[in-house]
């Protein structure tokens, strides 16, 4: 699926509620709980903070869509086009501005 699929998946399924969207600060404020949950679990896995025997189990991956979720609902909120938005990000910065700015792996065989 495209992002735009996705974006139109999370579209149909918020427009059952009022307000199909939280103001802007909000999903802010959902944005920033849900990355510090991906934090938490990144902290989990690598750092030395590790589970409470009693903490319910939560997966990476289920915290890293939670994220992209809440990122879908902040552009269709603004009406930005993620597809759109994804290959100009990709095309100025990351294959134009940044295509120099890293040391590359040596592909030779």
């Amino acid at each position: 699926m495209s992002l735009k699929d996705y974006q139109k998946e999370v579209d149909e399924w918020t427009k059952q509620f009022d307000p199909q969207y939280w103001p802007a600060l909000e999903q802010l404020a959902r944005l920033t709980e849900e990355t510090g949950e991906v934090a938490r679990e990144i902290n989990h896995l690598h750092g030395t903070k590790k589970k409470k025997s009693d903490e319910a189990p939560r997966k990476l991956d289920d915290e890293l869509i939670d994220v992209i979720f809440t990122v879908i609902c902040l552009a269709n909120s603004h009406g930005i086009n993620l597809d759109e938005a994804w290959e100009r990000v990709m095309r100025e910065k990351h294959y134009g501005r940044d295509a120099n700015r890293y040391e590359r792996k040596d592909l030779q065989p």
